[in-house]
């Protein structure tokens, strides 16, 4: 069962609307997307860890199937715009990549850390009205974040 513990934003709340840039330096708005395809956001601790990295490629690796499902992969961290463009041309990643500095985002979101201290990994999945349809938190089970994605976005189709 997925843990929505210390989570400020639940599932049937209407996800906050926040505006942050890619890692191509363009600026992007949740509101963009709605009433075009859902969205699914995960926060995550730091580019280029190995969690991270293996969340990331999973993501990457099933990207054609959440476009199928009318979703848009959105990863946010407090990692710098240079740092994700690395990031992202490193590992070929075609979703967008939120830069997140001080983590005010993850803040508004109420995303968990661990210990108070590591900032944790957490997904929403958000449909095109705005709703957040399921959280799931979990540090350590990186890819298990898409395979909790995909079976929402499909359970809602």
């Amino acid at each position: 069962m997925a843990s929505t513990t210390g989570s400020k934003v639940q599932v049937g709340d209407v996800a906050p609307d926040f505006t942050l840039s890619t890692q191509d330096g363009k600026v992007v708005s949740l509101k963009d997307f709605r009433g075009q395809k859902s969205v699914v956001l995960y926060f995550y601790p730091k580019d280029d860890t190995p969690g991270c990295t293996a969340e990331a490629c999973a993501f990457r690796d099933s990207y054609e199937v959440f476009k199928d499902a009318g979703a848009e992969v959105l990863g946010i961290s407090s990692d710098s715009v240079d740092a994700h463009q690395k990031f992202s041309s490193k590992h070929r990643l075609p979703f967008i990549l939120l830069s997140d500095k001080g983590g005010s985002v993850r803040k508004l979101y109420g995303a968990a850390s661990v210990f108070g201290l590591l900032p944790g990994r957490v997904t929403y999945i958000i449909d095109k009205e705005g709703i957040v349809r399921h959280v799931f938190s979990s540090q350590l089970a990186a890819e298990r974040h898409i395979d909790e994605a995909l079976k929402t976005l499909n359970a809602a189709r």
